[in-house]
């Protein structure tokens, strides 16, 4: 016997069976946000008196590089996964939804595209 309303079955609504995978990808990139920001903060605080010359010799190094595309990637990520719940949540309209779930991604893409980019052009010493 269903405990579904007769409306619930007519209409065949239910579980998108996505909110699991949604919750483990945003722990994820929480878990791995944690040594990626500290390195990101010890590096902010180890340069801060630094020239911009020492400042683009460091990023030079491959290793700082990469932590940094990294942070930047799993920062943006975990950020757009973040602002999709609050929005879902509070965004009533499914037009409204639609586009500011749309924009929160077209946001999240520009933002890392510009980011990285200026990581990669200090990386490669520009």
């Amino acid at each position: 016997m269903s405990m579904r309303t007769p409306l619930s079955r007519v209409r065949g609504l239910g579980s998108a069976h996505e909110g699991t995978d949604h919750f483990w990808r945003q722990r994820l990139t929480a878990v791995a946000n944690i040594p990626l920001m500290l390195f990101f903060v010890i590096f902010l605080v180890r340069y801060s008196d630094a020239t911009h010359a020492e400042v683009v010799a460091a990023l030079a190094n491959p290793f700082v590089a990469v932590v940094f595309g990294l942070m930047l990637v799993s920062g943006l990520f975990h950020m757009r996964l973040g602002m999709q719940i609050v929005l879902e949540d509070y965004v009533h309209g499914e037009g409204a939804k639609i586009v500011v779930l749309m924009l929160n991604t077209f946001f999240t893409i520009a933002v890392g595209a510009v980011a990285l980019f200026a990581v990669l052009k200090l990386g490669f010493g520009g």
